[in-house]
């Protein structure tokens, strides 16, 4: 799918509007809300401080959306991916306390994601009380909309697991409609009020910071980033799309939303003291502005432009989730492809997880007026964290110091709106840091968890293949033991050296011997190169004794059956193994391929409190991470060997030998090791 979109084309930039723009086209349904309620009601309202309101949210637009995303940020992509992973994963070899903006970002990033549903959809549905359309009629009760919300986003988070590709294909249409009618509406306001005009004028977006008409202060800020929140999605499905076509669309819903927003405040400086308005402090411009005859069209495509916005995130957090696994960020969940478009996943495990947290939040906070006040917050440090690696980046491709003032710029800019975002926690946002937290030690347990248990594994837990390869070839041999299997398959780490833990040959000689045509030692290494999907065997010069290293994009699916069944069907054909004569075979012709037998061998905590060479700190992490490791994916479903013969064992997780070291170095002669394309 990905070559698809390297080349800027109508259908690539229609399908972009309905993929990327979402989020960030959404917010004229919530932004001006904001702004007038930190007024306080419309009779407080002053032409100057919506111009100068509208002046912020333009330059706010520009410098951090079009500037910092749209033409530095999106440079910095890996192999056509972006996104804070995808970021961190170009830099991730300069330092490694650079995990830490990439851990924080990430899950700032998806704690907030999880109101966007919530507030794009209420906002939009919001629009329904007091209205009549021919025989139905909707109240003014608030409980209404809620009801008729949770139904719209509880079919939109079932329908996930089918895939949305039939239903993707008409969101390009849809969100180009959207635009659309954003603009034609915001010129017809905006013409009734030329003077808006002036907020194009970055002096009023300065001065209205000062000004003694804007109660709110610097405090503003935090309503006017509501209008750039998307802009970090943007980035990260860039891979989606390619970046032509954001560069090709982005101009043209760049000048929707203005208009749209231009023509809003417009609205609300001719009509700020009109006695219908005059004392309401919740009240949505968007819809206000409208000729009567226009509002049920107005409600159907805002509530079908809030679905997709729904949708973006929601498809957006399952890449993000496979991207954290893929860089061990996250411990490992079932990924599943509902359709036959690449790029379109599932992950039950956040699906619902989204969904139970977007209906606490649609019932708890009730309106979209209390969203609004608690959206936000999380996303500003997610650009915080990006401005960090992006700086990292830069650095690569240029001078330092340029780099240095570069980032700088952004940084100043988003700690602003950081600042000005702190009000929200006591009015919610406290929600999505909570559950920004929750994220943050789920990732800290499981990255951390494993960095630590690394570290403990000692030399005497670890013995070199090559010792035990003319054992295995004997067994292999020795027809007094019964055949185990043909292919005996190890989903193992082999380390430098060819150095395997020890409780691997455990497992085949002392428990009881296993005796097996070929043993094979499978190790999956996950690669920044999104998509990569190659391998390297070594046979230790045998014909019996294979070191399969896999090596997997970040993206890439698992399939270690399917890649391994190709591995052994090539070494056949090349002579390099023999043939496994198989006489029964359902199709009643012989093959050449045996049966296969993968062993996973489970790490088993018990003895870790008895270890007192592990301190209290490190003990925590190791026993949180096993802990995630035993309720999230199994090895079976993550190594995609569902179909598959498996036999799972369990070892002790560390293993205290007290044996002599008996192993010497040996000059190791390569039957095979040269990579292959998968």
């Amino acid at each position: 799918m990905k070559a698809k979109f390297d080349k800027i084309s109508i259908m690539g930039m229609l399908i972009t509007l309905g993929i990327v723009y979402g989020d960030i086209g959404t917010s004229p349904l919530y932004v001006m809300n904001s702004i007038i309620g930190n007024a306080g009601k419309m009779a407080n309202i002053k032409p100057f401080y919506i111009i100068g309101s509208i002046s912020l949210i333009i330059w706010t637009l520009m410098v951090i959306t079009t500037i910092k995303y749209v033409l530095i940020t999106m440079r910095a992509d890996n192999n056509g991916e972006g996104g804070i992973f995808a970021l961190f994963a170009l830099v991730r070899r300069k330092a490694k306390w650079l995990v830490w903006p990439a851990l924080i970002g990430g899950a700032a990033l998806l704690a907030d994601g999880t109101l966007t549903p919530a507030v794009s959809v209420t906002s939009a549905l919001e629009g329904l009380k007091g209205q009549h359309f021919g025989p139905i009629s909707f109240s003014n009760s608030q409980q209404n909309v809620l009801i008729i919300t949770s139904c719209v986003l509880l079919v939109l988070f079932l329908i996930q697991r089918f895939g949305t590709g039939i239903i993707g294909n008409s969101f390009g249409p849809v969100m180009f409609i959207w635009f659309t009618f954003l603009a034609v509406m915001g010129i017809v306001n905006l013409l009734k009020y030329p003077a808006i005009l002036g907020a194009f004028n970055p002096v009023y977006a300065i001065e209205i910071l000062f000004s003694p008409v804007n109660k709110a202060g610097i405090f503003i800020l935090g309503s006017i980033f509501l209008a750039t929140t998307g802009a970090e999605a943007l980035y990260s499905d860039m891979g989606h799309v390619g970046k032509k076509n954001i560069y090709g669309t982005w101009p043209f819903v760049y000048f929707a939303l203005i208009m749209n927003y231009l023509g809003q405040g417009a609205w609300v400086i001719n009509n700020a003291h009109n006695p219908q308005f005059a004392n309401l402090s919740n009240l949505n411009p968007f819809y206000e502005m409208l000729p009567d005859s226009l509002r049920g069209f107005a409600i159907v495509i805002a509530a079908l432009a809030a679905i997709i916005a729904s949708q973006a995130l929601i498809t957006g957090s399952f890449t993000l989730v496979d991207e954290a696994i893929g860089l061990k960020f996250l411990p490992r969940m079932i990924v599943r492809h509902p359709s036959n478009i690449r790029s379109q996943i599932y992950i039950s495990t956040v699906n619902w997880f989204l969904c139970i947290v977007t209906f606490i939040v649609v019932w708890s906070f009730g309106s979209s007026e209390r969203m609004e006040s608690a959206y936000g917050l999380a996303i500003t440090i997610t650009m915080l964290m990006t401005t960090v690696l992006l700086f990292e980046y830069l650095s690569g491709k240029m001078r330092r110091l340029w780099a240095f003032f570069i980032a700088a710029f952004f940084a100043v800019i988003e700690f602003t709106f950081f600042i000005a975002s702190i009000v929200k926690f006591v009015h919610g946002g406290f929600v999505t840091l909570i559950i920004m937290g929750a994220i943050l030690i789920v990732m800290i347990l499981w990255y951390f968890g494993n960095k630590r248990r690394d570290h403990y594994e000692k030399e005497s837990e670890y013995v070199s293949l090559t010792h035990y390869k003319d054992q295995l070839s004997a067994l292999s041999e020795d027809e007094s033991i019964p055949l185990y299997t043909s292919n005996l398959v190890y989903m193992t780490k082999i380390k430098n050296d060819y150095q395997i833990k020890r409780s691997t040959m455990y497992s085949i000689l002392d428990k009881e011997p296993k005796r097996a045509k070929v043993y094979w030692f499978v190790t999956v290494n996950e690669t920044s190169n999104p998509y990569e999907s190659n391998y390297t065997v070594d046979l230790l010069d045998t014909k019996n004794v294979v070191d399969v290293q896999l090596y997997l994009g970040f993206r890439k699916q698992q399939s270690v059956s399917i890649y391994l069944h190709q591995i052994v069907n090539y070494l056949i054909k090349q002579g390099v193994i023999d043939p496994q004569k198989q006489k029964y075979t359902s199709n009643g012709k012989p093959g050449n391929v045996g049966d296969f037998k993968f062993v996973i061998i489970n790490e088993r905590p018990s003895d870790l409190a008895l270890n007192s060479e592990i301190n209290a700190f490190d003990r925590q992490l190791i026993s949180g991470r096993i802990f995630l490791q035993n309720i999230t994916a199994s090895p079976i479903s993550w190594y995609g060997l569902e179909f598959s013969n498996v036999i799972e064992e369990s070892s002790p997780l560390f293993i205290t030998m007290q044996h002599d070291q008996y192993l010497v170095q040996r000059k190791i002669y390569h039957s095979i090791h040269t990579r292959h394309n998968i």
